[in-house]
């Protein structure tokens, strides 16, 4: 027989919780029974995978201490992670003994707890043992709390050797309803593997930035490299050669690397993509806030006031900009 404890406590010296467990371990080996003991807060990063630990196990103990309310963060991701993860043909299958031990007030709301979440999952529940111990002295001191933990172990030990029945309960029509929501079926196999890379925080970081460069890859290929011959054209055409004025200006649309430089010299306009030479004004806008500018039906004075245009550098050379390109509607 085999039965894993999974311990959700912190591992405190004084937690009463830890010498219930321990006692319960020395009666099963003395019974022949094969323990292995998880301690939820050294796993924290492994807790996803836990729920795979339940394939060899008959039976398990879910321990906790309740320290000021409820069950504890690790043991519930431990139970959340049997939602998601376990294999729920061997949950119902195996038995569980809950152990909560409470220092403040709580411990019967904290075995109801694991109780109704284990037979949710689907599981079957055997007797449990519950306590309030503010000094674990009176725990060890005490024959009578001791007898009563051994015979709870032997009565575990029984349960599950015997494969007792027990009576359905309206908690399992709770996970029947569930079930039939929105699932991912998933193999066995699958879900082991799911469960090993979501615990594995350099796999998910990763996956995250591969994500984000494919995202600004897929980007850079759905934009239209046409685009910006289009407006260079576009400002070629409406271009109106203004006495004096020479300036340059760097155009940036949308989230565009690149910018449109546009490099006036009296009566000569150059349009480029070189952005490495030092400009007079740099804009930022939409693509279709020029798109407004290049069809006429706005001025850049007008995009400028409404905030629709930003600009960093000399603003008399930004006016200048209508007088420049006349677009017409």
């Amino acid at each position: 027989m085999n039965i894993n404890i999974y311990y959700g406590g912190r591992g405190l010296i004084d937690d009463p919780t830890l010498l219930v467990i321990n006692k319960m371990q020395e009666v099963l080996e003395e019974l022949n029974v094969k323990v292995e003991r998880f301690n939820l807060y050294e796993l924290k990063n492994q807790i996803t995978t836990l729920p795979q630990t339940l394939k060899n196990a008959d039976g398990i103990i879910l321990a906790t201490t309740v320290e000021w309310y409820g069950i504890g963060g690790y043991m519930q991701q431990f139970l959340d992670a049997c939602w998601l993860y376990g294999d729920k043909e061997k949950i119902e299958k195996t038995y569980m003994c809950p152990v909560v031990m409470s220092t403040t007030y709580g411990e019967r709301e904290g075995k109801l707890h694991l109780n109704t979440a284990w037979e949710i999952l689907g599981g079957l529940c055997c007797s449990d043992i519950c306590g309030y111990i503010t000094d674990t002295t009176q725990l060890e001191m005490n024959q009578e709390y001791i007898n009563i933990i051994e015979k709870k172990a032997e009565n575990m030990y029984r349960t599950i050797n015997q494969k007792m029945a027990c009576l359905p309960t309206s908690n399992q029509a709770v996970k029947t309803i569930a079930f039939n929501t929105k699932h991912i079926a998933l193999t066995p196999q699958e879900s082991e593997q799911l469960s090993q890379y979501a615990s594995d925080d350099s796999y998910v970081q990763r996956q995250k930035e591969d994500i984000q460069e494919l995202t600004s890859m897929f980007k850079g290929m759905m934009e239209d490299p046409g685009e910006d011959d289009d407006y260079a054209a576009a400002f070629q055409k409406a271009f109106k050669p203004q006495p004096g004025i020479k300036a340059g200006y760097k155009l940036f649309v949308g989230n565009k690397k690149e910018p449109l430089v546009l490099n006036v010299n009296v009566s000569e306009l150059v349009c480029s993509h070189d952005d490495t030479q030092p400009v007079d004004v740099e804009i930022h806008m939409e693509k279709t806030s020029l798109e407004e500018i290049l069809s006429g039906r706005m001025t850049f004075q007008r995009a400028f006031m409404s905030g629709d245009m930003k600009m960093k550098g000399d603003f008399k050379i930004l006016r200048a900009l209508d007088q420049i390109f006349m677009f017409s509607k």
